[in-house]
């Protein structure tokens, strides 16, 4: 994203054709080249009639996860310029051929998940390329970026927020707020910004960042999705880029390193034991996994102490396949 100053000052908002003067709304698309073939990003630019912060709103990251979507699309269309003090954008589908066309965690272009290859390579492959994008068009300018994603169509999940640790103490303490601004019960730390997640690449660029998790089995629940949304106002409100109250902030927030992940070593048929958000042991069985041809049963077990916060609820799984995530309570440095 690009800004241009009128002759008084105010800044334009340009993002490919997309161009939103001081104080209005556009919503519309931008054309991404990934090399082979091209896609068409939704956008809502928001340019606030006051002064204030650049927030990045992305959902639609991978399929299936269709809270985070629904909630984005809302919020745009809710946010009105005359009371957003600064500059918003919002892409509810951030990668549309996850969303429109495999519902899964992976690209059906090239078979790759997303949000392990930021910030992406713009010489790569087409997921690469959006990657590319997508930090750099979006991310990297930003003076805060909120990453929506939901438990797939697969996948149970208790809600939390996350995110990574650098070191900074500017860039990690405005991340812990923004964190526990969206109300949210639990906040999952990761103690590196290591790794592909767009979270991730944000924090090591400087730029605060925090990953929301709501809603599970690819539901499209009305209300998750209100929920979510008075959730990121609470966050704009924190951010400054609204000003009107928008509820107290959840006091309770608890801390959370994740432990352990649990995978799969066998070929067959899923059967877990275990509801997300349960407490388990280190070495607890958790679920087994039948070999449908002859009846042998492999018993799963948990990596670690903690508690369950997503698992998988689908029925057939291959060597690989994670099955559960675990999170032990953050004691601190």
């Amino acid at each position: 994203m690009t800004t241009s100053a009128h002759a008084g000052g105010d800044p334009d908002m340009i993002l490919g054709p997309l161009r939103a003067g001081p104080g209005t709304k556009l919503r519309g698309s931008v054309r991404v080249d990934l090399g082979t073939t091209a896609v068409h990003v939704p956008v809502t630019l928001v340019n606030g009639a006051h002064p204030g912060p650049t927030v990045v709103v992305t959902a639609g990251v991978h399929g299936g996860e269709f809270t985070g979507v629904d909630a984005a699309t809302r919020l745009g269309a809710l946010l009105e310029p005359d009371e957003v003090h600064g500059r918003l954008v919002v892409c509810p589908v951030v990668n549309p051929p996850a969303v429109y066309q495999g519902r899964l965690g992976v690209s059906p272009l090239d078979g790759i998940n997303i949000n392990r290859v930021f910030p992406g390579n713009p010489d790569g492959t087409p997921t690469e390329r959006l990657a590319a994008w997508i930090f750099e068009t979006l991310i990297a300018e930003a003076d805060a970026y909120v990453d929506l994603h939901s438990g797939g169509i697969d996948e149970t999940l208790r809600d939390f927020v996350g995110y990574r640790l650098t070191g900074r103490a500017d860039v990690d303490g405005r991340a812990q707020g923004m964190a526990r601004a969206l109300g949210i019960e639990d906040v999952i730390l990761g103690l590196n910004a290591e790794g592909g997640n767009s979270h991730a690449a944000a924090a090591r660029q400087g730029v605060p960042a925090v990953l929301v998790e709501t809603g599970q089995l690819g539901e499209r629940d009305p209300a998750a999705a209100r929920s979510l949304i008075e959730s990121l106002h609470r966050l704009l409100h924190h951010l400054g880029v609204l000003r009107r109250n928008a509820g107290p902030e959840t006091p309770q927030v608890r801390e959370w390193v994740w432990a352990g992940a649990v995978t799969a070593e066998v070929t067959g048929l899923w059967y877990p034991e275990f509801g997300t958000g349960d407490d388990v042991t280190a070495g607890q069985i958790i679920g087994r996994v039948i070999d449908p041809a002859d009846g042998r049963e492999h018993k799963v077990t948990a990596t670690a102490t903690g508690r369950i916060f997503y698992g998988m609820r689908g029925l057939t799984v291959a060597p690989g396949a994670e099955l559960a995530a675990i999170a032990a309570p953050y004691e601190g440095a």
